[in-house]
């Protein structure tokens, strides 16, 4: 009689969540979703954003990797703003292929909406920002690796990293 072995996480990829959130305290949640080979990645808001307001921020969004990408030499990208509101709450979407996605874009994404929504974006309260300073340029390179390997080799599970009473949490779905 054998054990039934489950998959093995895929480390690069959890280690690319982790270091997402790690470096970024205003992205709630992100995501990996095999199906469309994506990142997932959602910003909760306190209130709900004027309409005006979220299509001006998502067009700011959308043209700056547009010229992001232009910059870098890629004509086609997958690039999905969206919102969702859920009672008081929102939750601000943002879903970017793999194939095209770099750490710079990540960061660009968060100041962005860190300008834009700064006094109604939720953020990791225990991210101070002197401590984290350190590991930033560490976690950055990082990501930009770890982008570079997955766009290799793709992940087959879906894995979602989100933030909980401040700790970073991946789960291999």
């Amino acid at each position: 009689m054998g054990f039934r072995r489950g998959k093995k996480p895929n480390m690069d990829g959890i280690n690319l969540l982790v270091s997402i959130l790690v470096c970024y305290p205003e992205i709630g949640t992100v995501s990996y979703e095999p199906g469309d080979d994506a990142l997932h990645f959602s910003f909760a808001l306190r209130e709900v954003p004027q309409r005006s307001a979220y299509e001006a921020v998502g067009s700011l969004i959308k043209e700056s990797i547009l010229t992001y990408h232009s910059l870098e030499g890629y004509d086609e990208s997958r690039i999905e703003i969206f919102l969702e509101g859920q009672g008081h709450t929102a939750f601000f979407h943002i879903i970017r292929d793999m194939r095209s996605i770099s750490q710079g874009e990540i960061s660009m994404i968060s100041t962005i909406m860190r300008e834009h929504f700064g006094d109604i974006l939720i953020r990791d309260p225990d991210s101070e920002p002197e401590e984290v300073e350190l590991d930033i340029a560490a976690h950055e390179e990082a990501i930009d690796h770890m982008i570079g390997t997955l766009k290799i080799a793709r992940v087959q599970n879906r894995m979602i990293g989100i933030r909980e009473e401040g700790r970073v949490l991946v789960f291999n779905k």
